[in-house]
C-alpha cells in the first residue's frame, strides 16, 4: 500500500533501525529491510501469529527481527531485542489481503466461515458471539461510533430479530442481513453495504483505536531526534487520531499538511488502496 510513498517520507537508508508495526503479508517489511541493508534491522510486528510464520519463511535471510504483539507494545517489543531507540516506524492499519482471503477470519462478505474479524484468534471475543449476546441498543452504538452507519438501529433491530430464530455464525449470512436492513438506493453502488458495520465489530473486538491512540503516545518515546514515523489508515476514525498526534509541536513536525492518497494507478492494482490515506511527521528534539 503507497510503497513508494512510504519510503520516500520514512527516508531509510543503510544500517537504519526501523520498526514495521503492522506486518501483514509482509510487503513492505520486505522494502524496508532491502533499505537498511545487512548492517541494519527491521522489526517486524503483528498480532496475527500466522503473518509472523508466514513472514518468517518467506523473509528468511534478510535482516528482520519477527515478533507477535500489538504494535502499541512496541516499547516492549524494543526492550526484549535490546533496542533503545529506533530510526524510523510504519504503521499500516488494518486488516491484510492474506486475512481477507482466509475464510475461516471472516473478514470478506462472501466467507462462508464464521463472523470471526480476530486479528489473533488466540485472545478476545469473536465477533460472531459479540452480535449474539449484546442488546441492540449497545450494538446500534457500536455500529454507529465505529462504522459512522446512519442505519445502525435499523441494522441492531434486524440483528435481534434473526438471531431470535437461530444463532449467527456466518460471515456471508451476516452481510446478507445487514444488507437486507439497509435501503438499496442508500448505499454507494462502490462498496458493500456491509461495509461499515464489518468495520464497526472489527475495531470492537480488537480495540483498534484504543491500540492506536496508545501507540501514538508511545513511539515518540522509541524514536531518535530526526526519526520519522508514517501511518496508514484507512477512515476518518483512524486518520483524525493520526492527525491529531502529529498536531503536537514539541513531539512532532508534520511531513504532511493534508492525507496522501493512492494514485489512479495504485487503484487499479487494487482497489483496497481507494481509502488509504498516509499521514507522516519528524520527530523533534
Amino acid at each position: 500500500m503507497l510503497p513508494a510513498e512510504v519510503m520516500s517520507f520514512l527516508a531509510v537508508g543503510p544500517g537504519m533501525r526501523v520498526v514495521d508495526g503492522t506486518l501483514g503479508g509482509g510487503g513492505h517489511t520486505r522494502l524496508l529491510a532491502e533499505a537498511v541493508g545487512p548492517e541494519g534491522l527491521v522489526v517486524a510486528i503483528d498480532r496475527d501469529p500466522e503473518a509472523i510464520d508466514r513472514g518468517a519463511r518467506e523473509m528468511a535471510g534478510l535482516p528482520v527481527r519477527f515478533a507477535q504483539a500489538n504494535y502499541c507494545d512496541l516499547p516492549e517489543v524494543l526492550d526484549a531485542l535490546a533496542i533503545e531507540s529506533v530510526d524510523a516506524v510504519l504503521l499500516d492499519v488494518g486488516f491484510s489481503s492474506d486475512q481477507l482471503a482466509d475464510d475461516s477470519r471472516g473478514f470478506s462478505f462472501t466467507s462462508d466461515g464464521p463472523l470471526d474479524l480476530r486479528f489473533d484468534t488466540t485472545e478476545g471475543e469473536p465477533a460472531w458471539r459479540l452480535v449474539n449476546r449484546m442488546k441492540p441498543e449497545s450494538l446500534a452504538d457500536i455500529i454507529y461510533e465505529y462504522g459512522e452507519e446512519r442505519y445502525s438501529r435499523r441494522i441492531a433491530r434486524r440483528i435481534a430479530a434473526v438471531r431470535e430464530r437461530e444463532p449467527i455464525r456466518s460471515a456471508s449470512d451476516f452481510a446478507r442481513l445487514v444488507a437486507s436492513a439497509i435501503p438499496r438506493q442508500s448505499s454507494p453502488s462502490r462498496i458493500h453495504p456491509a461495509t461499515r458495520t464489518f468495520q464497526a465489530l472489527r475495531i470492537a473486538v480488537n480495540q483498534e483505536l484504543k491500540s492506536l491512540r496508545i501507540a501514538l503516545e508511545r513511539i515518540p518515546t522509541r524514536l531518535v531526534s530526526g526519526g520519522r514515523c508514517a501511518v496508514i489508515s484507512f477512515h476518518s476514525l483512524e486518520d483524525r487520531l493520526v492527525k491529531d498526534a502529529f498536531r503536537n509541536r514539541q513531539l512532532w513536525e508534520c511531513l504532511t499538511r493534508a492525507p496522501i492518497e493512492a494514485s489512479p494507478g495504485e487503484v487499479a492494482r487494487n482497489s483496497r488502496s481507494r481509502s488509504a490515506k498516509l499521514r507522516a511527521a519528524r520527530r523533534v528534539s
